[in-house]
């Protein structure tokens, strides 16, 4: 018998997930009473945003090629 993995297969399902992680770990952010745990909670809270605003450019296709930021020569 194959085991079928459960993962998200549509974009909704994905954002969805990503938006109650991100709740989660601002719940957990606000209860905690450890400012290091705060601190750490903050960063995550950060990079999931990041990692769902990643997701729903390059799930578009708008995002084509990886752009850098300055001048180069």
């Amino acid at each position: 018998m194959e085991a079928k993995s459960q993962r998200p297969k549509d974009r909704k399902s994905v954002i969805s997930l990503l938006n109650a992680a991100i709740e989660a770990v601002n719940l957990a952010k606000e209860i905690s009473s450890i400012t290091p745990a705060k601190a750490a909670f903050g960063v995550v809270s950060v990079l999931l945003t990041m990692i769902k605003v990643r997701f729903l450019f390059s799930s578009n296709g708008s995002l084509r090629a990886h752009t850098y930021p300055g001048q180069y020569g």
